[in-house]
């Protein structure tokens, strides 16, 4: 009998001690999955760029490393900051390729930048069908030299990706690359010396004529790349010398915004583009190419146009470019500026320029008030004036706005014309809305906007009647005169080595 009254104690005992031993188990279930939770999160954060990007997706290069975690810290909202760097988690995954540069690779003790010249039959910057490949391998020319392409170029096309514009630039503030190498990379001190083109048409020529020009016009960086103020000065614009040398102060202000637009194609991606890329590119606040391929490495993208791929449709090109960017851009900038891939910029002096040349005009805000800037030409044909597309051009916000509003009026806007003058049909249609070119002359009346490169300005004789005499009735000038001092582009850099010589001849060399 005591054993069948001791039977519900033993049985309750029982029971309580398996629900320990469940509640035990389940207890530390819970602190193995918090654990495994927080190994599974201190990775995502603390592992290696390629980690992440192949969860974004495995389709992008695998091609950089991350810095130390030593280096990194997590910002409020959980977002891996490198002392300061803009390479963070979020900033990865919207944009994969900031902070992305070309493989760093040693260049042979014996090779000299004049070489990268010598071989201009293999290109010229004239032949779309020339890519770089025989290139010496110090030029940075080759295809390869980009690295492996490890993405879908199906992924990149205009309806699915909308470039980040401000890659460039947020590399160029910062500095530094995703590895920690320097942005622009830094060029050799040989680029300082005398380069002679040997393809020039003097051959009498011994001394870098290039070189010269800019040390006897004066011409140089209005500011540094990085610069977001512009120190202007109101009264240094052709037709303002009735102002008295007392009221010609200096101003500084906050610099305008400009979009740089390239027109180019594939086999200049690792020839000029690149060049571009590695030198005045990051001094624009957004930089993008148009090609007949997507590299979102540079970035560059390629639109859909009437007609072929070609020079001689140059005009159905540049039409889609100006149409793809008034609906994805037109708010996030002030100025839109747009050349080819051989064309040289300083972009401080652009920004300097522009911003005063809408301060002469009353402080005009360039979101409300219509410029069309650039190296006016006159059309003989009849009395139109146009901005030769070689200097490159640039429309304010409010231009831009208005050409997007007849852009495909076939009457007035040539919307279906098949033309390599695109520039002439941009000044047509601008005309139509009563836009006309800007004089971009200094008070001195020399030029900013150039169609030709520097030393071939500085020895132009001006007193030859050819269709540049003709298409300047208002005079040309040579030598110290060539060029304003604060000089926004120049045509026909046609070698990405005179690309680089040029950079290292105004911003590094003393």
């Amino acid at each position: 009998m005591p054993k069948q009254k001791s039977a519900p104690s033993n049985s309750w005992q029982m029971g309580w001690r398996a629900s320990l031993r469940r509640g035990q188990f389940i207890y530390y279930l819970l602190i193995g999955l918090i654990a495994a939770s927080s190994l599974l999160n201190y990775y995502l954060l603390f592992g290696t760029v390629e980690t992440r990007q192949t969860m974004i997706d495995d389709s992008l290069p695998l091609t950089m490393s991350a810095p130390t975690q030593q280096q990194s810290v997590v910002n409020d909202t959980g977002s891996l900051v490198h002392d300061g760097s803009p390479y963070t988690t979020d900033a990865l995954r919207r944009n994969p390729y900031l902070g992305w540069q070309p493989p760093q690779q040693p260049i042979a003790t014996n090779f000299s930048w004049v070489d990268c010249l010598s071989h201009n039959e293999e290109y010229t910057g004239k032949a779309p069908d020339k890519d770089g490949s025989s290139q010496p391998f110090g030029c940075l020319e080759r295809p390869s030299q980009l690295g492996n392409i490890s993405f879908s170029i199906d992924m990149f096309n205009e309806t699915s990706w909308i470039p980040d514009v401000t890659m460039l630039r947020t590399m160029l503030m910062h500095g530094k690359d995703r590895d920690g190498h320097p942005y622009p990379a830094q060029l050799p001190k040989e680029l300082c010396r005398d380069i002679i083109i040997p393809s020039d048409r003097n051959s009498n020529i011994t001394i870098d004529e290039d070189k010269r020009c800019f040390r006897e016009a004066k011409i140089k960086p209005t500011g540094s790349l990085n610069a977001s103020t512009v120190t202007i000065h109101p009264w240094n614009h052709f037709g303002e010398s009735h102002i008295l040398d007392e009221n010609k102060t200096s101003i500084t202000v906050p610099a305008p915004k400009v979009l740089c637009m390239i027109y180019t194609v594939k086999n200049s991606h690792s020839t000029g583009i690149r060049a571009i890329r590695d030198t005045w590119g990051g001094g624009c606040d957004g930089f993008l190419a148009f090609s007949s391929s997507p590299d979102p490495r540079l970035p560059a993208i390629a639109l859909q146009h009437d007609g072929p791929e070609s020079y001689d449709n140059m005009w159905q090109k540049v039409r889609s470019i100006w149409k793809y960017v008034g609906a994805h851009y037109l708010n996030d900038f002030d100025w839109f500026f747009i050349g080819g891939d051989d064309m040289f910029v300083l972009p401080n002096n652009l920004r300097t320029y522009l911003a005063s040349l809408a301060y002469k005009d009353g402080k005009a805000d360039p979101r409300k008030k219509e410029y069309y800037v650039g190296r006016r030409f006159h059309n003989l044909s009849g009395t139109l004036y146009f901005n030769t597309g070689g200097a490159g051009y640039a429309l304010s916000h409010a231009t831009l706005r208005k050409y997007l509003t007849v852009a495909d009026d076939a009457e007035h806007c040539s919307s279906h014309e098949t033309t390599s003058a695109e520039d002439v049909m941009m000044a047509k249609c601008l005309y139509h809305l009563g836009i006309t070119v800007t004089d971009s002359r200094d008070l001195h009346s020399r030029e900013r906007f150039h169609m030709f490169m520097p030393g071939r300005l500085y020895n132009w004789n001006i007193k030859q009647k050819n269709w540049y005499f003709n298409f300047n009735p208002w005079g040309l000038k040579n030598q110290a005169d060539c060029c304003a001092p604060d000089s926004v582009s120049f045509h026909y850099a046609k070698q990405p080595a005179i690309v680089r010589h040029l950079q290292a001849l105004l911003y590094h060399c003393t």
